[in-house]
């Protein structure tokens, strides 16, 4: 399966706590729910897309329990992302959580490469990571992530916690999606086509005064 990251993203790269002020606080994070004034009916059709190509979830043990606590209990036979959560597995990567207590969902607490390569060898479209942010930097570090798939929104948070850490592994990546949407959302899919020490160059002046790239 081809390991795919899902995220809500400011133009400053928080990803914590983007849908109320209580969903992660931690780190004395104070400014949840900033993705809430841009309501779902301008980028919901988007993660709809998303969830339409998932075969399997893995999760951070904090985001699996904030799951665990909300879809269980959406009984709109209509809403498609709760149907997903429903009906297809969900993988947990915790060292201290024994009981996922939710149907359809597995603990792996074992080496995050080994538990990752076992799942990414196994037949089918995409495991999909879906908040997670701990998670998501210790995939990206491990060079396991093959896409992003980001809704960046038009707000500077100013703290929390970030996409990518600094410092942090360098990788290069292709955009193979760009949508703005209404309300200056922009919905963007990169491929990782490259990781390791980025490609560099340096612009100069040639011998006739000319600029050129080296």
């Amino acid at each position: 399966m081809k390991l795919t990251v899902h995220t809500f993203v400011s133009l400053d790269g928080v990803i914590q706590g983007p849908g109320a002020p209580e969903e992660d606080p931690s780190d004395g994070f104070t400014r949840g729910g900033w993705l809430v004034p841009f309501g779902p009916e301008h980028w919901g059709r988007v993660v709809d897309s998303w969830f339409a190509r998932l075969d399997a979830f893995l999760l951070g043990r904090k985001t699996f329990e904030l799951m665990r606590s909300y879809w269980p209990d959406v009984t709109d036979l209509d809403d498609a992302v709760a149907a997903v959560y429903r009906t297809h597995p969900k993988y947990v990567l915790s060292s201290t959580l024994t009981d996922p207590g939710w149907a359809g969902s597995t603990v792996l607490s074992g080496d995050l490469l080994t538990e990752v390569g076992r799942l990414k060898e196994q037949s089918g479209g995409e495991l999909q990571v879906h908040g997670s942010a701990t998670l998501i930097r210790s995939l990206h570090e491990a060079g396991l992530v093959d896409t992003y798939r980001m809704l960046q929104f038009p707000v500077v948070v100013g703290q929390g916690k970030r996409l990518f850490t600094h410092p942090g592994a360098a990788a290069g990546l292709e955009i193979s999606s760009a949508e703005t949407l209404p309300g200056g959302i922009v919905a963007l899919e990169a491929e990782v086509v490259r990781r390791g020490e980025p490609e560099v160059g340096a612009f100069a002046l040639s011998s006739d005064g000319r600029e050129v790239i080296r």
